[in-house]
């Protein structure tokens, strides 16, 4: 099923302000939320599409990415996903902050399932990485493999991802006990927060790695190679699975999705699966029929025959000379066929003209052309 646009989801216009985006989707989400619609897979995917939605539109950088170019202007920025809502849990205390209890509101979907209770450390699944290259046409059509360079988080070397120094790794908070969240009583009212000294995580790490300062990553330079598939169309990806950024604390890596932009070609263009081109005959062969030789794509020469009769403009098909497809197939050529009135005659050739316009009867007086029948 289609996404649908993240303003719709949220009921909001395109103009409408953060704080009006906010107060949207803090709506949706009480009215969604599976705690309060047990069962109901319906409400369920709903409280994920909002909140997918907000996590987009509530982030400046995101929104802008997205109004600019839509689903594909985000892909690749860490937005939420089924896979990752916990990322969003840690900004629910702002928009719940006034209705009370804010664990009682989101316990079960997001608490546990974020974080392994008893003092495991939060487990974070890899950001996905955006790589944009530009490819010249031929290689577009045909496939290629291409190397690229970029910079990706990964395990650090020293501490083997635990963050930690020496052998004792992480230890449960003393302040929170290992659940993450502390409470403060606010007038009638209950509020849990993420624990100030452990960041939510439940663990801390009491001497933390030199090289990673505590994270378990670090910056990594990489090379690798990647296939493009025949027939890749401009604006298309190709993903890459689990060259993304490692996930904190042992989490799985991202992906890194390699976004495709076709350079023009100065001869061929090309429509879904087919290729166009033009290419000029001289008035002899178009009135009399002949072959000819172009050059194709692949820098093979390939026959073409021009029937006799042909009019400036008439569109030639060449069957399974296009894009590469499904199933070994391949799309066709189209040949514009544009006639060639020779600027300059030699004396001989003018002759010759003057007998066949005697012979063929030309006339000076040239009949009107109905507008619904001029060549297009």
């Amino acid at each position: 099923m289609a996404k649908r646009d993240y303003y719709e989801v949220l009921g909001v216009p395109k103009t409408a302000t953060k704080d009006e985006i906010k107060k949207a989707y803090r709506k949706l989400a009480i009215q969604y939320h599976p705690d309060r619609n047990p069962g109901d897979k319906t409400a369920e995917e709903k409280f994920k599409e909002a909140t997918e939605a907000y996590e987009v539109l509530g982030d400046d950088q995101k929104r802008q990415a997205y109004d600019q170019f839509g689903f594909a202007g985000v892909e690749g920025m860490g937005g939420a996903s089924q896979q990752d809502y916990s990322t969003v849990f840690r900004d629910f205390e702002d928009l719940f902050s006034g209705f009370g209890d804010f664990s009682s509101i989101f316990g079960s979907f997001f608490g546990e399932g974020a974080r392994q209770r008893g003092g495991g450390a939060h487990v974070n699944h890899g950001a996905n990485l955006r790589y944009d290259i530009e490819l010249p046409f031929e290689k577009a059509i045909f496939g290629t493999t291409i190397e690229i360079s970029y910079t990706r988080d990964d395990v650090c070397k020293t501490c083997g991802g635990t963050g930690s120094r020496d052998s004792q790794g992480r230890k449960v908070c003393s302040m929170c006990k290992g659940t993450g969240q502390v409470r403060r009583s606010s007038g009638f009212f209950a509020i849990s927060q993420p624990c100030p000294v452990c960041h939510g995580e439940g663990t801390v790490i009491e001497n933390p790695c030199p090289d990673c300062g505590g994270s378990g990553l670090a910056k990594k330079k990489q090379k690798i190679r990647v296939t493009i598939p025949p027939g890749v169309e401009d604006g298309k990806r190709v993903t890459v699975p689990g060259q993304g950024n490692a996930g904190a604390n042992g989490g799985p890596p991202g992906d890194l999705h390699v976004f495709i932009h076709v350079r023009p070609h100065e001869i061929f263009e090309r429509q879904d699966d087919d290729l166009y081109c033009a290419v000029y005959v001289d008035f002899v062969t178009a009135a009399l029929g002949g072959e000819i030789i172009i050059n194709t794509l692949e820098g093979r020469k390939l026959s073409v025959q021009i029937p006799a009769g042909t009019q400036s403009g008439k569109l030639l098909r060449v069957r399974e000379e296009g894009v590469p497809v499904s199933g070994g197939r391949r799309g066709d050529l189209y040949i514009k066929v544009f006639v060639k009135v020779p600027t300059r005659l030699s004396r001989r050739g003018r002759e010759l003209l003057e007998e066949l316009k005697l012979a063929e009867g030309e006339t000076s007086q040239p009949e009107l052309i109905r507008l619904k029948d001029v060549p297009r």
